[in-house]
């Protein structure tokens, strides 16, 4: 302890001080977790890169890799994953008492507890024919948009491009990871002067105003190709397809005077990903198979072999149930006692525009945790499902918000639900409060990240017992 903090120790009461430590402590923690997100963002430009990602801090845990076209054997206390596409990723943990009596209810033999998320975020891909020719000899990128975007955000931005290309080796054909860290690209805005719409709020086409520039005379066609063909140490001919996105360049930080606010590209929905993967690391559940998964194509509508809406999740909970010694009769009573977390970020209150809030279910930055519910059942939350992780939550002294969308507002939708459709099972909605959603740059707090770990690692600790949607039990 340094003189000023002893001196300080001395006029404040012991409780005083504990509690100003204690503060100082979260601040630390909080400020630290806010700093490795940015790098886990910075490791993820692409949905291939995310899985990637996570894949090293699982394997960095001692977990076993077992591909889908394997056989596996599971085993009590054994930690393993899987993936499918290389863009979406499901990770498992088999508690070493998870059948034991105590652990579910009388009806089910074991449970499982989910967090799952999503590893994609709006932005424009780039078409199979890459290159448009144009005016004074420029070049730009043929792209298309993937998912909502906000199109405004994307201008007058350092771009690169990430993703991955399908290589001939040999006899064989690889897949392999490109990341293009150059500022290669950018999207200029068309002056006000030429614009006659003072500037505010225009239209924008997306065939024709947000193609990115890449040369004005430089660069011949053919160059693109090129440029990807040598960021992934191969021939051009060696090239037979490719998945790449364009990656926004300006790099995460955490500001503010009091280093409140943390803002990156991704935060919807890698900062969710991120604190679900570090809680689901840092738990301890003896009595459950917790689960992790992170989803590929959420922001396109979960409509792929690798999606929420796909078969990835329902394949893995039953082959994990079945290699554990179970019936698939076993298989459906355990989903009748599980509970899945649905974690993607929620809308925060912006100071701007307070009206575009619902009067009394508005989150704020920095307030924790957010339970999202819709009557139209856009969010999959209803009054049983909150009600567990609210107990949770009010157990461990862990902070949380409830969000819902003003009356006349149909808001958006995300994972619970639609993996539901494959895996039926108590569902909850949650998220982290953000500003700017689908922005090329968005904001969040960074007490938040923490307070989110918390939040799911409290989840994960605990050991719910479920009776059907009669009653529960924590342990």
């Amino acid at each position: 302890m340094g003189a000023s903090l002893k001196m300080r120790a001395r006029l404040l009461s012991a409780t005083q001080f504990y509690e100003r430590f204690l503060v100082m402590s979260d601040l630390h923690e909080s400020l630290a977790l806010s700093e490795e997100l940015l790098a886990f963002i910075k490791q993820s430009p692409s949905m291939f890169h995310t899985t990637q990602t996570i894949k090293n801090y699982l394997l960095e845990n001692g977990f076993t890799y077992l591909s889908e076209g394997s056989s596996w054997d599971v085993q009590p206390g054994g930690s393993y994953f899987t993936t499918r596409n290389n863009s979406s990723i499901v990770a498992w943990k088999v508690g070493e008492k998870y059948r034991e009596p105590q652990t579910s209810t009388a009806d089910a033999p074991h449970h499982f507890q989910l967090a799952v998320a999503h590893g994609d975020s709006p932005t424009y891909k780039v078409k199979a024919q890459p290159e448009l020719t144009g005016e004074g000899n420029s070049l730009r990128l043929n792209t298309e948009a993937y998912g909502g975007m906000l199109d405004h955000t994307w201008f007058d931005r350092p771009l690169g491009i990430a993703g991955r290309v399908l290589v001939k080796v040999g006899n064989k054909v690889e897949s392999r990871l490109v990341n293009i860290e150059d500022d290669v690209v950018m999207i200029p805005s068309l002056a006000i002067h030429l614009e006659h719409k003072n500037g505010l709020s225009p239209e924008f086409n997306r065939a024709k105003d947000l193609m990115p520039l890449f040369s004005v005379g430089e660069l011949n066609p053919g160059a693109f190709n090129a440029l990807v063909a040598d960021a992934a140490g191969v021939s051009q001919e060696d090239i037979l397809s490719r998945d790449l996105f364009l990656v926004d360049h300006t790099g995460g930080r955490i500001w503010g005077a009091k280093k409140e606010f943390v803002s990156a590209g991704h935060l919807d929905d890698l900062q969710c990903a991120f604190v679900a993967l570090k809680a689901f690391l840092a738990s301890s559940n003896e009595q459950d198979i917790s689960v992790y998964t992170c989803f590929d194509n959420e922001e396109v509508g979960s409509n792929t072999k690798q999606g929420a809406k796909s078969t990835f999740l329902k394949d893995t909970l039953q082959r994990v149930n079945a290699t554990l010694g179970f019936t698939q009769e076993d298989y459906y009573r355990a989903l009748s006692a599980s509970l899945l977390v649905s974690c993607d970020n929620a809308h925060a209150v912006h100071p701007n525009y307070p009206e575009k809030h619902d009067a009394a279910n508005k989150p704020y930055l920095n307030g924790g945790m957010v339970i999202k519910e819709a009557a139209r059942q856009s969010y999959c939350t209803d009054a049983f499902s909150r009600a567990i992780v609210e107990a949770i939550w009010k157990q461990q002294n862990v902070p949380y918000q409830i969000f819902a969308n003003r009356s006349d507002m149909p808001g958006g939708s995300t994972l619970g639900n639609l993996s539901n459709i494959q895996a039926s099972m108590h569902a909850v909605d949650v998220g982290l409060p953000q500003l700017a959603m689908h922005s090329v740059y968005e904001t969040a707090g960074t007490k938040d990240t923490f307070l989110g770990y918390q939040a799911l690692k409290a989840f994960y600790d605990t050991c719910v017992c479920i009776n059907d949607a009669d009653s529960f039990e924590l342990r």
